[in-house]
């Protein structure tokens, strides 16, 4: 199993989960973050007086999926993701140990 977490534009967000449900992807996280990389924030004007954001919003988007499925779901990320902008930002896929339903306690990939 692979935890696949990408930090997007959050305008960018609909069209990601658009991205991962025809590939059966059933549920996703996804959070508000701010941060910045290259982009090092930005320059903004607030009643005249000019200042620096540092820690730009973003989203966080966390799927945990089997191993077969990663690579499809990394490319729908970033394809539906991509602006071509500075800013688009990182997906990181991390192998995920152990997985289990609450509810039913259903483990690993019978649990995604």
């Amino acid at each position: 199993m692979k935890l696949v977490m990408a930090i997007i534009k959050p305008f960018k967000l609909e069209d990601v989960r658009q991205a991962l449900t025809p590939l059966g992807i059933q549920g996703l996280t996804a959070s508000e973050v701010k941060g910045y990389g290259r982009q090092k924030g930005q320059t903004e004007i607030y009643r005249g007086a000019e200042y620096n954001v540092s820690f730009l919003p973003k989203v966080k988007i966390e799927v945990a999926v089997s191993d077969d499925l990663a690579a499809r779901v990394v490319e729908a990320i970033q394809t539906s993701a991509h602006t071509g902008k500075i800013g688009d930002g990182k997906i990181f896929v991390f192998d995920l140990v152990n997985a289990m339903r609450i509810r039913t306690g259903e483990t690993n990939d019978e649990a995604l």
